[in-house]
Order: C-alpha cells, then structure tokens, then sequence
C-alpha cells in the first residue's frame, strides 16, 4: 500500500493526458487515519456512478473512530444507516460539485431517503467500518484536470471522513438515539402479531409529507398531530421509549372512510409505509405494519402470464380462460385481480386498496347495476363479495379507503372515519345504516374455496443480457428497470421507497436463476434469494463490489419477475 504522496505524484503525471489513463489510479493509498481503496474507475467521465467504486476503511478498534457494539441485527443495520446518512450530508457541506465534464468534481455516497434500511454503501465488520462512495473525477472535455482530483482526493474526500467516520465531530448521543428509535420500531413490529393487530400509529404522530413529490415530513404549524380514538387505542411498552400510546388496526376488513382532503389516503400511505422503521424526527418513527403488507391497484397495461384470477373473473367472451390467465396488456380490472393473486402467491398477509386507483368495475357492483346487467353477462365477481373469504378461509386482512362505496358496511369488521385529520370510530353507525338500508345489493359469489396455484419460473425465460451480448441491469428511477433488452415497468409497486432498492432487484432476478430448476415455485425461489441476502448481505446479489444496492421485501423481488414481459412459467396442478 503506498501513500498519499505518491497518489498526488500520479495526479500530476497524468494531467491533461486523455481520461482513460485515470486507470493508473488504481490501487491502495495509506491516508494515515484511513485507507483508500480505488478499485474501479470509468473510461469516461460521463459513466454513471454505479460504474465507480471506491472505498474507504477505517479501523474499528480505534478510539477515535465512531464506533458501536452491536448485539443484534437490526442495530447493526441502523448504525450502517446512520454512517451512510453522515457521509452523505458531509459531502454535500464539503464537495464543491460539479467541475467539468460529465460528473467530474462530484463526491457523494448512494442518498438515502426517510426509513432505515440495509444498504451496500456502508458495511461493517469486526474489524473494518468501510464506505463504498462514488468520485467523479474531473475532466475538461475528456481530457484530466488532475489539479481538481488532487483537491477532491487530498482534500475534499479527507475532510468528508473526518467530518463523518470520526468521534470529535459527534455527538454519541445523536448515534445512539439514532440506534433506539430503529429498535422501538422493530421491537413494536414484532409484537402486532401478539395483540392481533395488523398495523400500529403512535399518537402525536406526524402523517402528512411535505408534498406529492417528497416523503420529509410537513413543518407547518397546522399541521394535525394523529390521536387515537378511545376505542381503538392501544398501549405498547417499548425498550427505550417506555409507554407509547396509539391506535390499533385489528385484523380483518377496515374501512377508512370520510371526505375528500380529510385525510384517508394519507393515513393509508403510513399504514403502507409502516413496513419500513424511520430515521429520527420523521413524524412516523412509531407508526408500523405488519412485514407482509401490500399496497394494491389497478395498473392496465402489465404483463401477465399462466395466473389463475378466477377466483375474480370467469367467463370471458370467447371462452378465454382464466385459470391459467396471460395477457401482455391487462385491464383495469385483470390488473387488480392477477395483483392479488400474485401477493398471495408470495405470501401477503394484508392488502391495502385506496378507491383512486382501483378499478370500480372490479371494487363493486352496486344494486342498480346488478337489476340492468345480470350476473350471467358479467364476468368479473367484485372485491366486495370476496374481501371476507379472503380474512376467512385465508386469514387475509384487508384495509381499504372509500369514499363512495358505503355497500361495504356490510362486509367490514370496523371503518375508521378521517374527519379533519382525525380518526373517528364509527363502526357502530356504519352497522346501522347499513341494516336500515332499504337497497340491498346481491351477493354474487358463488363461495367457491380460494385456491392459490403455484407457479415454476424458466430460467430460459429471465435474460439478462441486452443486444450487444452484455450484462445490462440497470435503473434511473424507482419505478423503471432495465433488464436485458426490456423494461420492467415497477409504477404500481408503490412499496418501493429508494433507487438502490430497484437496482438491487434487477440483480436479484439474475441471481434468483440459479435456483430456478422447473421445479422450484416463484415462492420457493424468491425465499432461498432472501436467505442467502440475509446470511452472506447485499454483495452476494453482484461479481462486482456494488455500493448501490439496499434492501427490499422478498415481495417486491417477486412482483418484478411477473412483471418482466418475456418471463414464463408452468403452473402447478391444484393438489
């Protein structure tokens, strides 16, 4: 391992030399309080991030360092987390930004957004805390600038590691305050099992974001603090909180209604990201859900292939079957009912819905339709005459937010009114209207069993490789992923929360072909990927050293797959 000297001896020789001859950077460099690993650099300085990996390793048995004494998992994710959030920031105190070409002059780490998760910026063992961060080093044109690398090298990145990896620049308790909130969180996960609840909001809780495009919490004054109505309240003693007090969702079928811009469908994106534990004065550090909770809608247009959605739609004109049910353009309505099958499937326990982007056709039929158009002409049985037998024979619960259905009175455990931000238990009331109704649609379930077939992903089918032969995985955004020559279009999965997420699913899809066999279920497959991500970490899913990776629900990893235009599978016979 050589010294930071010669690196600024290298610097030199190469400035204004074209930009491949970065490559002769290289190697180890010894910066006396920390070691610098240059492991790969681009050819050009417009290559994305992911394509740059440099690392930075500190000794862990140094006084000086930030340091912790893990005793479980989930401490050690939420101090990786806290390590990735202070590199993060000191960059963007320290790096002057962009400074050239492409990204030339960047400094900056994988961004980390509102909840805690486990990610490959950032790893830690008994010996080493190691950063995994991205340097753009600069050029004018395509030709090197070495007098702004040695700034950024020499520097810029020194200053960022001091501010962030070392102890006379923290506060301890700011770490460990960081380390308990994520406990409390995942402590209170575990005990809604207990107390039969499927999801958990903590008074004083802070709901509302700052906007549609922001997950920050608002700050203005007005803001309406959640509180619990007395019937639904419940109290939970946390490790490091104490008693923390809240409302209790209870299994089964919940109803949040009331008005528009009262706040349904922002209580709702809580519950959803409630699978999620959150960084410190987020406003929902106490709000959680059960692991297996899903958001659900209607997305026409996805793929689907060999699902069988009869339990919802049967009959179709021209004798389509639906038992084994494929289309590379869904409707409304065989959208939502092939995303419901497949969450089971995979093992959903709960199912969230919001009116707004369900399809009503497949949400209800209410009386006055059922007296124009008999059931004999309508192929699709409505969510409303199968939401029970799923809590039933499944034990599915289901949350939905409506409000202008009041037929699914009927069939709902308790509905929850929002009335100026609050919550209201108005089960009682519902109930009532709902038996002195004078109108009372049909049911039309036939009360056939729900039965889930499995279904044995081809590994010819999954292609990783695009028109050139190469490797091609990649994501620019949540919600879109390159894989091979496709895309797979993720917009519904409204679960996924980070980049880093999206990018490392796309390369669990290539790893997950290792133990596709024609025998092994989607189900079956996607739990050994998970297995190996939870025993050997995020690295396992690349060949390459990757920073850019973060954790994501077996779930999601799934869904991706049934929604990657060109995958097949054969369907298992019932028994």
């Amino acid at each position: 391992m050589v010294n930071r000297d010669i690196l600024k001896n290298k610097l030199r020789s190469i400035n204004g030399q074209d930009y491949g001859a970065y490559q002769s950077l290289i190697g180890e460099y010894d910066f006396s309080r920390f070691k610098l690993v240059v492991q790969q650099i681009p050819k050009d300085p417009y290559a994305p991030p992911h394509t740059s990996i440099y690392r930075v390793q500190v000794q862990r048995n140094e006084d000086q360092v930030i340091n912790l004494k893990m005793i479980s998992k989930i401490q050690e994710i939420a101090f990786r987390d806290f390590l990735a959030r202070r590199f993060y920031n000191a960059s963007l105190e320290v790096s002057k930004g962009r400074r050239g070409t492409g990204y030339s002059g960047i400094i900056t780490i994988n961004q980390p957004g509102q909840c805690v998760l486990e990610r490959s910026s950032v790893v830690v063992n008994d010996h080493i805390i190691e950063v995994r961060c991205f340097l753009g080093l600069p050029a004018s044109g395509r030709k090197i600038n070495a007098e702004i690398a040695e700034e950024m090298l020499l520097n810029e990145l020194v200053e960022i590691v001091n501010l962030s990896l070392f102890k006379e620049n923290l506060d301890m308790d700011t770490l460990h305050q960081h380390v308990d909130i994520v406990e409390d969180a995942e402590y209170l996960r575990t005990q809604l099992e207990t107390l039969g609840l499927v999801s958990f909001i903590a008074n004083d809780a802070v709901l509302p974001r700052e906007s549609g495009i922001s997950d920050k919490p608002m700050r203005q004054e007005s803001v309406v603090r959640f509180c619990s109505p007395e019937s639904l309240k419940i109290d939970v003693k946390l490790p490091h909180a104490g008693l923390v007090t809240g409302m209790g969702i209870p299994r089964g079928v919940t109803l949040i209604a009331g008005g528009g811009y009262h706040g349904k469908s922002t209580l709702l994106k809580v519950i959803e990201s409630g699978i999620y534990n959150h960084i410190p004065n987020d406003g929902r550090e106490k709000c959680v859900s059960l692991p297996q909770t899903v958001k659900v809608r209607s997305y026409s247009g996805r793929y689907i292939v060999n699902t069988d959605i009869s339990p919802f739609i049967k009959n179709l004109p021209f004798s389509k079957d639906t038992t084994s049910f494929t289309t590379e353009n869904a409707s409304g309505s065989t959208s939502q009912a092939a995303n419901i099958i497949e969450a089971m499937e995979v093992g959903a326990e709960i199912l969230l819905m919001d009116e707004d982007t369900c399809a009503t056709n497949f949400m209800i039929r209410d009386y006055k339709m059922q007296q124009l158009v008999s059931k004999d002409d309508e192929p699709i049985t409505a969510f409303i005459d199968k939401v029970r037998q799923l809590y039933v024979e499944k034990n599915i619960s289901t949350i939905l937010v409506l409000g202008g259905a009041g037929d699914y009175f009927d069939v709902a455990d308790q509905v929850i009114q929002m009335k100026q931000y609050k919550p209201l238990d108005v089960t009682h009331v519902a109930h009532q209207i709902s038996e002195k109704s004078p109108e009372k649609r049909i049911k039309e379930d036939e009360d056939c069993p729900f039965s889930v077939r499995d279904r044995i992903p081809l590994p010819e089918s999954i292609n990783p490789y695009n028109e050139y032969g190469k490797k091609g995985i990649y994501a620019s955004e949540v919600n879109r992923l390159t894989f091979g020559g496709e895309i797979i279009d993720l917009t519904d999965l409204e679960q996924l929360i980070e980049l880093s997420q999206t990018k490392a699913i796309g390369y669990a899809l290539d790893y997950a072909r290792k133990y596709m066999d024609e025998n092994a279920s989607l189900k079956e497959i996607v739990a050994k990927v998970m297995n190996d991500i939870k025993e050997k970490g995020l690295d396992i899913l690349s060949d390459r050293i990757s920073g850019h990776f973060a954790w994501f629900r077996g779930l999601e990893l799934a869904f991706a797959f049934n929604r990657l235009r060109g995958a097949d599978v054969i369907q298992r016979k019932p028994g």
